[in-house]
């Protein structure tokens, strides 16, 4: 594993092979889950699909699961399709075979997206719902931006740099007022999908962007790269009060 040099709220880690990043990312997840648990009794994570569940499926292979109280984690989505549940397509269907239906978090403290809905509504009813946990102190808000302050946010990263459902050139990407955003043009399919937005992204007190793979080495080194004319990809964009921590594999770090 390489360190980067660190700045006050940033740090990146290369590392060899893909089973060392997912250690240090099971035991950086474990930490946190435990620190807030220890705090005040709960745990708020946003997941993202893709990958990013798979290398969370192996959090359970590692010597440090049993320290975490999953009763206490409150599981959110970044951003989801707006597909039925039960649909290949759905973050929550890949999160719940690959993760959920394995550990003993309540049914209750999983936040699925409204699937009967239009993207529109999806995300309209997954604000409301974000509002009325921030009402009852499930969801704490951000003194500073008066947006929700999730505990951790995992995010991964596109080869064109999104990350969420915010895509470069979107107009989603500039949104500063709402919560949770639809998008119906989306350049990935499927189309529509509902995502939360940078205000909300970036009032998080710790994020992990975790990229691995060739194919994501153009847009990392676009972000971290030293270059005269940097391109503002969305995935530049994430810039939390707290901590933002990269773990990168040797290939997607390539051309740094």
């Amino acid at each position: 594993m390489a360190s980067m040099p660190e700045t006050k709220k940033f740090a990146i880690e290369i590392f060899e092979g893909e089973d060392l990043l997912v250690d240090s990312l099971a035991k950086y997840v474990v930490d946190l889950s435990n620190k807030f648990t220890s705090k005040r009794g709960a745990f708020t994570v946003c997941l993202s699909g893709g990958s990013m569940i798979e290398y969370l499926r192996k959090l359970l292979e590692s010597p440090y699961v049993d320290s975490i109280e999953w009763s206490k984690w409150q599981v959110f989505w970044l951003d989801e399709r707006v597909v039925p549940k039960t649909h290949a397509n759905s973050n929550y269907k890949l999160a719940l075979d690959g993760l959920l239906s394995t550990v003993p978090i309540p049914p209750g403290n999983v936040y699925a997206i409204n699937d009967t809905l239009s993207a529109e509504g999806a995300a309209d009813d997954y604000e409301t719902r974000l509002r009325e946990l921030v009402s009852k102190g499930v969801i704490t808000l951000s003194p500073t931006s008066g947006f929700p302050k999730f505990d951790l946010i995992l995010l991964g990263m596109g080869p064109d740099g999104h990350v969420a459902s915010l895509f470069p050139g979107h107009p989603l990407v500039h949104e500063n007022k709402r919560w949770v955003a639809f998008i119906k043009d989306s350049p990935k399919p499927p189309p529509e999908r509902i995502t939360l937005t940078f205000p909300v992204i970036n009032s998080c007190a710790y994020a992990a962007l975790v990229v691995t793979g060739k194919d994501e080495a153009d847009a990392v080194h676009s972000v971290l790269g030293k270059s005269e004319n940097p391109v503002k990809l969305p995935a530049a964009l994430v810039s939390p009060e707290g901590e933002l921590k990269w773990f990168l594999d040797k290939d997607a770090a390539s051309k740094l």
